[in-house]
């Protein structure tokens, strides 16, 4: 796709999204970060580009083209992810009771105010499913509180104040291993224009299913494999009684490899839960991808243990994982830079939407953009297209037997489609 445009970030961290719209023909004339960290990376690789480093909830269109010299509705795409913390299912889940999760409103009004042809929200899976205020019913509630407690509604919120601003949006789950990412990465990707133009994802281009007849997923051994130069080898490493439990664990394998013994040991209480726990004490395959890169790879419940060495990944090679150049520099201290790595949105899928997003333009060009504020139809909230979002690779424990190594989802004796 050879359509150039420009676009703003908000909420850009280390620009991973951004890189990815760059490489498919993007331009970026603005950013808008709050934390300090990411603000250095930004600066260090980036630094004639305009940043706004303070919270968006003091952006507006009037400082923003006189920091970029773009008017409201001349940009070309807005894109950003707000913080997802907050919708995150591996976090509390207060949505929109935690202040973070209130930016995603930040972001529809700089939508309304920067009026662009197209925008971009990226979040994680867990907003799909976010009530507007998550709460438990009761007897005497109203019917409006019932729909604000119910699953999907602040999506549903969302889509209904991007139609009224003038757009027409389209939300698609998607993984960033379908499309050659060395990395399971599960993302909910809204896309939406006032071009009268539809917006679509493309299929996968990768998978792991032998009747889908694709090129097979990226392998960590592809991208930090035996030939790789680490450019950044700097590390924070599992603690003594950590190394202890992981020289235990065979590559591939999890919690399950060990005794029962040492199990209940080394989990204490949650080795009772049910669920969730297939990243603690996680050694990784170099035969499958890597899982989701984290914020603190170190940790016993979200382990990010090199296959062969006995350590935690470092930060070089979490950020070839989320495809970052090699010649990205990352400003701070370690902690920092996993950090901004871990919240990144994956390189490719920011290539992948960008080139979505060049194709819109492209096929609208010729197209007057709508009327501002002019709602379309009464608002109906589209069902949220699942592009093979939940991928499995392999198992860690079948049939009472503990698995490691690469034992894959798709071994003959292991048949489970995904």
């Amino acid at each position: 796709m050879s359509t150039k445009f420009t676009f703003a970030s908000l909420f850009s961290g280390a620009m991973g999204l951004d890189l990815g719209l760059e490489e498919a023909g993007g331009a970026c004339v603005f950013a808008n970060e709050i934390d300090k960290g990411a603000i250095a990376t930004m600066r260090l690789n980036r630094p004639e580009m305009p940043i706004f480093d303070d919270s968006i909830e003091n952006l507006t269109q009037r400082k923003f083209t006189e920091m970029s010299g773009i008017a409201a509705g001349e940009l070309d795409l807005l894109a950003g992810g707000p913080p997802c913390q907050s919708f995150s299912v591996y976090g509390n889940r207060e949505g929109t009771l935690d202040p973070r999760g209130q930016m995603v409103f930040e972001y529809l009004r700089m939508v309304r105010e920067l009026k662009p042809k197209t925008f971009l929200m990226e979040n994680v899976r867990g907003l799909h499913s976010m009530p507007l205020v998550p709460k438990k019913r009761t007897n005497d509630v109203n019917d409006f509180e019932i729909w604000m407690s119910e699953k999907g509604s602040l999506l549903q919120e969302l889509l209904k104040g991007f139609t009224q601003a003038g757009y027409q949006a389209q939300a698609f789950l998607v993984n960033s291993a379908n499309y050659g990412a060395p990395q399971i990465r599960e993302r909910l990707m809204i896309l939406g224009n006032r071009l009268g133009g539809q917006a679509s994802m493309p299929k996968p281009t990768h998978s792991n299913r032998p009747e889908d007849r694709l090129p097979p997923f990226t392998s960590l051994r592809d991208v930090i494999g035996k030939d790789f130069c680490d450019p950044c080898p700097e590390l924070m490493n599992f603690s003594a009684r950590k190394l202890r439990y992981l020289s235990m664990v065979p590559p591939g394998g999890n919690w399950r490899s060990l005794p029962v013994d040492i199990q209940k040991e080394s989990m204490g209480k949650s080795w009772y839960l049910k669920g969730g726990r297939s990243a603690t004490w996680r050694r990784l395959s170099w035969d499958f991808p890597s899982p989701t890169v984290v914020t603190m790879p170190n940790h016993a419940s979200t382990s990010m243990c090199h296959p062969d060495d006995l350590r935690a990944l470092t930060v070089g090679e979490c950020a070839a994982i989320q495809e970052f150049p090699s010649d990205w520099k990352f400003a701070g201290t370690t902690a920092e830079k996993y950090r901004q790595i871990g919240n990144a949105v994956p390189v490719r899928l920011g290539k992948v939407a960008g080139d979505a997003i060049a194709k819109l333009l492209c096929d609208t060009e010729a197209q007057a953009p709508t009327d501002f504020g002019i709602p379309s139809e009464a608002h109906n909230a589209p069902d949220v297209i699942h592009i093979r979002p939940h991928i499995r690779t392999k198992r860690y424990w079948h049939k009472g037997e503990a698995l490691a190594g690469n034992h894959s989802y798709y071994d003959d004796d292991l048949r489970l489609f995904a």
